[in-house]
């Protein structure tokens, strides 16, 4: 097992109902900036609960935080916090709002040009304004990790940063609150946590044994709970394990003492960006190919993850990493998620233009080995036509 350090402060405050307990859990006398997404907040009565909850403080809201929350969006909310010296920020919201809201509370304080902190990666942020979070959609586990992503629009570029100022104080967890969403933002829900969970478990044996039945567990729930998650009638068992597990994917914990891969979500990061294809579904793309890319890297954890998470025994060590490479893709076909870039209108003219935001970003040793070149990631994105 490799060393490591794991700390994670975030108090994680779960089931229904519990939004009100935000009365306990902001300070009483703090100037609270609500952030948010879109008209979905307030249609289904999420925002006002989250307002009658925080009665008695200074309260004022800004929303509009997109899906990859966009830098110019994200800098008029860091004015307004300046402008109204804001001290508590409360992201309402799913992934996209809580990395936004991140990025936020860093940039806040910041003593420069706040792009610069996703240019260092985070490394430069000092202090951040304390936030909180209640999570409405389970996919990212940003409710309880000091990450975040951030596109700049005029630029195209979709960074990641992290922080140890960054973890929001506490997250909110209410599976009722997923009962609204489209049966698409669930997939891409039980997608990104399957993907986020494999970044830190198909690398290399460390005999790190405890993380890597973990992982193991948490992969086969997602695939477990899958059916009944993606029910038309919500289920809140379901529900819950599917917002649970999302949060333990990326939590710290199965990351620690392990290699980590993430070359997925880099390549992913770019077709976002440039193609506007949703997060999740990146991933559905990217991550059999690399796998096949990777089979002799990752041989071993290849044949650990066909015994273990999807019963595969029989046949040559070959046929057992088809077969969870092609279980794998079927699993996201399964959630009405294509696994082919043609599937989303793209040709190799995409495979190009990905390859070279990936050089232009410096994303050019990527995975746990530092091997997948820009010339693999090519090969990577061709096999995924």
């Amino acid at each position: 097992m490799l060393n490591f350090e794991f700390q994670n402060p975030t108090r994680i405050v779960f089931g229904q109902g519990k939004v009100a307990d935000l009365a306990r859990l902001v300070p009483p006398e703090a100037r609270v900036l609500v952030l948010y997404g879109g008209a979905s907040a307030r249609k289904t009565g999420t925002l006002d609960e989250v307002l009658a909850a925080l009665t008695g403080r200074t309260v004022t809201e800004f929303g509009g935080i997109e899906p990859n929350p966009t830098y110019e969006t994200l800098m008029r909310a860091v004015e307004q916090v300046r402008a109204e010296k804001i001290d508590f920020l409360l992201a309402v919201g799913g992934g996209s709002v809580i990395d936004g809201t991140k990025f936020v509370a860093a940039a806040a304080g910041f003593d420069g040009e706040p792009w610069d902190i996703l240019l260092q990666r985070g490394r430069n942020v000092q202090r951040a304004v304390p936030m909180g979070a209640v999570l409405t959609l389970p996919a990212t586990g940003s409710e309880m990790n000091n990450g975040g992503v951030v596109t700049r629009k005029a630029t195209q570029a979709k960074l990641s940063f992290s922080s140890p100022h960054c973890f929001p104080l506490f997250s909110i967890l209410d599976p009722t609150k997923t009962y609204t969403l489209p049966r698409e933002q669930i997939a891409n829900g039980i997608a990104d946590a399957f993907v986020h969970t494999m970044e830190q478990y198909l690398t290399y044996p460390v005999q790190a044994l405890a993380q890597d039945r973990f992982a193991e567990g948490l992969l086969q729930t997602l695939v477990e709970i899958a059916p009944g998650a993606l029910a038309e009638t919500p289920d809140y068992d379901n529900r819950a394990n599917l917002m649970w597990t999302a949060t333990l994917a990326l939590n710290g914990l199965i990351g620690a003492g392990v290699p980590q891969d993430w070359a997925t979500h880099m390549i992913g990061h770019e077709l976002t960006a440039l193609y506007g294809i949703d997060h999740a579904r990146t991933l559905a793309i990217v991550l059999p190919s690399l796998m096949d890319s990777q089979r002799e890297a990752k041989r071993e954890k290849l044949l650990q993850y066909a015994e273990r998470v999807w019963r595969i025994t029989e046949g040559s060590e070959a046929e057992r990493i088809d077969a969870a490479i092609e279980r794998t893709r079927g699993f996201f076909e399964s959630l009405g998620i294509r696994t082919r870039l043609s599937g989303y209108g793209l040709g190799a003219e995409a495979v190009d233009a990905v390859v070279a935001q990936l050089t232009a970003h410096g994303m050019l040793k990527l995975g746990e080995r530092r091997a997948i070149t820009p010339e693999v990631s090519h090969a990577i994105l061709t096999a995924a036509l």
